[in-house]
């Protein structure tokens, strides 16, 4: 049997929470700093609409900010 890690430790992922702060404050109406850690569905939704009028934005914004951010894998940003 295999040796399994049942840790409650989050996974943390290789992406870095600054640069996407950094990408959503300043193009976050873009979607850029989904397509940065991944979220390309989601990044094209927010391109299309330009961070859903704002709204999206702000609320990426204030998650990156408080470390509840995620990337496609379910890993919190470093």
């Amino acid at each position: 049997m295999e040796n399994q890690n049942f840790t409650n430790q989050p996974m943390i992922s290789d992406k870095s929470k600054g640069v996407a702060a950094v990408l959503c404050l300043l193009f976050g109406y873009l979607g850029l700093h989904r397509f940065y850690v991944g979220k390309i569905g989601t990044g094209i939704l927010w391109l299309v609409t330009l961070g859903f009028c704002g709204i999206g934005e702000l609320v990426d914004f204030i998650m990156i900010l408080c470390g509840s951010f995620k990337d496609s894998n379910d890993a919190l940003l470093k």
